[in-house]
């Protein structure tokens, strides 16, 4: 498994709303990703930071999850909330593993 984590950013006043609009994500994006080999996937905010964490399968399965109509949908309803490419894909940023213990 392999572990994966990045940050992003909310614009500031919609804190609320992107929890609101996680609880529950859309059953057929939960299925998508499952799907696509990604368990353990968590979302943390801390002020307008949100970190990420998910443990993925496979890098390919992982990335071709931009492929899925769903997912481009759900990025459509979550741009106006936070940091966006311009293909509505938040702006997401890497985060290196230096340390593990199981």
């Amino acid at each position: 498994m392999i572990r994966k984590a990045f940050v992003m950013k909310l614009y500031e006043g919609n804190e609320d709303e992107y929890q609101r609009r996680h609880n529950p994500i859309w059953p057929e994006l939960e299925a998508v990703i499952k799907a696509h080999g990604v368990h353990n996937y968590s979302i943390f905010r801390r002020g307008l930071e949100l970190f990420a964490y998910a443990e993925i399968e496979d890098e390919a399965r992982w990335a071709s999850l931009a492929d899925e109509p769903v997912v481009r949908r759900w990025w459509e309803h979550m741009a106006p909330l936070m940091e966006s490419n311009p293909d509505a894909s938040p702006m997401a940023v890497d985060i290196v593993e230096v340390f593990h213990l199981d």
